[in-house]
C-alpha cells in the first residue's frame, strides 16, 4: 500500500512552492506528481506554471520522494521532445521519475495550439501511435519513424534513462484501447474512478465500477500473457463521489482506502489542499492522514 500526493503548479517557486515538494517528502509520501496542463479548469485565469521546469525544481530540491506527471499527454506533447525532456528529468532526480500518461480530454490544452479539438476517436487514435514511439525513443539510442500523427528521424536519446530500461509509464485507461496500452507498456495503471458517477452516483456504484475497472486491465493483461499482478493500481482521488470526504478525517479516509485497497488498488493520491478551491482541506487533517493513515491500515 501507498500514499502519494499531487502538488498543483500553482504557486511562485520561491513563495511557497518549493516548501510544499519539501513538506510531501517530510510528511513520507511515496511520489509526489503534478498535472501537466498548459492551464486547468477553475485554475485557467490564475498562476499555472509548467510541469517539466517544476519537477526539475522539485528534484532538486528533494533527495527520497519520487516524483511524476499525473498526467501527460499528447494534447501539447510530442515523442520526441517529451523523451529529451524525460531523460534530463530522470537524470537530475537520480532515477525517481514516473511518467503518467493519458489520452488527454477536450479542455483548453486541446485547442492552444491553434488546432480543433479531437475527437475521442482520435485522442484514442493519437494515444495509441504515441505510447509506443514515446517507449522505444526512451529505450533504443536512435528512433526513426513514420506514422500516422507523428514522426522521428534519427532522434537520439543518449545515454538513456537513469531507470532501467526506462523510466516507468503509469497509464491513465478506462477504454478497451487504452487498457490494452496500460497492459503493454505500463508498469502501472491509473483511474479516477467513473466521471459519469461523479456528481450523482453514490459510493458503492463508485467501488463496483472501479472493481469493473480493474476486471477489464486484467483481461487485457491476459490477452499479452501478462500478469496483472505486475501492475501497480494507482487511484488519483477528487473525482470519485463525494469527493470532499477522503479528506474530511482521519477515520474518514481511512474507510475510504480500505474499501479501495480491498479492490487491488495499490496506490492512493490525495490532492495536497488549495484554499479557496475545489480542492480546500484542512491541512492538519492532510497532513495527519499522511503521517498516520497507513498505519491505520495494517
Amino acid at each position: 500500500m501507498r500514499l502519494s500526493t499531487v502538488i498543483l503548479p500553482v504557486r511562485r517557486w520561491h513563495d511557497g512552492g518549493r516548501d510544499e515538494w519539501l513538506r510531501a517528502e517530510e510528511l513520507g509520501f511515496h511520489t509526489a506528481y503534478t498535472y501537466d496542463h498548459l492551464s486547468w479548469r477553475s485554475f485557467r485565469d490564475g498562476p499555472w506554471f509548467g510541469a517539466v521546469p517544476t519537477l526539475t525544481a522539485a528534484a532538486a530540491a528533494t533527495s527520497r520522494m519520487r516524483l511524476g506527471t499525473l498526467v501527460t499527454s499528447p494534447n501539447f506533447r510530442h515523442p520526441v521532445t517529451l523523451a529529451k525532456d524525460l531523460i534530463t528529468l530522470d537524470d537530475v532526480s537520480n532515477g525517481r521519475i514516473t511518467l503518467g500518461i493519458g489520452a488527454g480530454g477536450n479542455g483548453f490544452d486541446a485547442t492552444a495550439l491553434g488546432q480543433q479539438a479531437w475527437t475521442p476517436r482520435e485522442r484514442a487514435d493519437r494515444f495509441a501511435e504515441f505510447v509506443p514511439l514515446l517507449d522505444r525513443l526512451l529505450t533504443e539510442e536512435a528512433v526513426t519513424f513514420e506514422g500516422t500523427f507523428y514522426s522521428a528521424v534519427e532522434a537520439r536519446n543518449i545515454p538513456g534513462c537513469a531507470q532501467r530500461p526506462r523510466l516507468p509509464f503509469a497509464v491513465a485507461a478506462t477504454g478497451p484501447r487504452g487498457l490494452k496500452l496500460a497492459a503493454r507498456h505500463g508498469q502501472a495503471w491509473v483511474t479516477t474512478g467513473d466521471p459519469k458517477l461523479f456528481e450523482t452516483g453514490t459510493p458503492d456504484q463508485s467501488v463496483e465500477a472501479i472493481r469493473g475497472q480493474i476486471k477489464k486491465l486484467g483481461e487485457a493483461c491476459g490477452d499479452i500473457g501478462r500478469d496483472v499482478d505486475e501492475l501497480d493500481k494507482i487511484l488519483l482521488t477528487g473525482f470519485t463521489p463525494e469527493p470532499g470526504r477522503v479528506l474530511e478525517s482521519l477515520d474518514s479516509f481511512v474507510d475510504f482506502a480500505g474499501r479501495h485497497f480491498e479492490l487491488g488498488v495499490t496506490e492512493i493520491v490525495l490532492h495536497a489542499p488549495i484554499p479557496d478551491s475545489g480542492f480546500a482541506a484542512d491541512r492538519k487533517v492532510f497532513e495527519q492522514i499522511a503521517m498516520e493513515g497507513l498505519a491505520q491500515l495494517r
